[in-house]
């Protein structure tokens, strides 16, 4: 699978509402190119990919709306709705931190990572397009109890 293939396929998942294997994720995030930290700076609306895995709900009922990179030092990590509707950087979710940006080997690939500051957790990012990113979470106690990742797609904000 190449590039583009990956692209038209990842698009028609999140047109048929993101229901998708880790497996099939799993294959097109090897065919898409890597992005660096500076080329990803700015406001992120992000969505889950529907695998079934936690971190599905545990964002769903927190609000999540996405991520903002200021900076490669200074990113909030989670971005949620309060109850009126506002954007506002949940850091008590991601256990009271921040996070920054680096380039992080991931698969046999160096490619951008957001790194939380008080979690030991990863999310690499891969280029779906000019706008868009597919994510995948990474690090301890991220894996569900099958062994899989969980993916998610951000667009520019």
């Amino acid at each position: 699978m190449n590039h583009e293939q990956a692209r038209i396929r990842i698009t028609e998942i999140r047109a048929a509402g993101g229901q998708a294997t880790t497996a099939e994720l799993d294959e097109l995030w090897a065919a898409l190119p890597t992005v660096r930290p500076e080329e990803i700076l700015g406001p992120w609306k992000g969505s889950a990919f529907a695998t079934g895995h936690p971190v599905e709900a545990m964002l769903t009922a927190a609000n999540w709306h996405g991520k903002r990179f200021q900076s490669v030092t200074e990113v909030d990590p989670l971005i949620c709705r309060d109850d009126e509707g506002r954007l506002f950087s949940n850091t008590e979710l991601g256990n009271g931190g921040g996070a920054s940006l680096w380039m992080v080997e991931f698969r046999g690939q160096s490619t951008a990572t957001m790194v939380y500051d008080a979690r030991p957790v990863l999310d690499h990012f891969k280029q779906i397009d000019a706008q868009t990113l597919l994510g995948v979470m990474n690090g301890k106690g991220v894996l569900d109890d099958q062994g899989r990742h969980f993916y998610f797609a951000l667009e520019r904000d």
